[in-house]
C-alpha cells in the first residue's frame, strides 16, 4: 500500500486536526498512537523518509508525533 508523500502528509495532518481540540500534548500522543496502530509499516517508512528530508507540509504537532515514533522503544 504505497502512497504518495503528499497523500501521507494530508492524512497525517488530518489526524492531527482531529486531536487538535484536546491540546498539544494529547494531539502529539494521539497522532503517534494512531499512526503506530493503523498505518502500514511501509507508510510509516515513507512518512519518516519525508520527515528526514525536511518534513515540508507537516503540521508542527504531527512533526513532533512522528519524531516521537522514530525513537527506539
Amino acid at each position: 500500500m504505497s502512497s504518495s508523500p503528499e497523500r501521507l502528509i494530508y492524512m497525517a495532518n488530518q489526524i492531527g486536526k482531529f486531536f487538535h481540540a484536546q491540546g498539544h500534548d494529547r494531539t502529539v500522543a494521539g497522532v503517534a498512537e494512531h499512526i503506530r496502530k493503523f498505518w502500514d509499516p511501509r507508510m510509516r517508512q515513507q512518512i519518516f523518509a519525508h520527515l528526514d528530508a525536511g518534513g515540508a507540509g507537516l503540521d508542527p504537532d504531527v512533526r513532533q508525533a512522528l519524531e516521537t515514533l522514530k525513537q527506539p522503544t
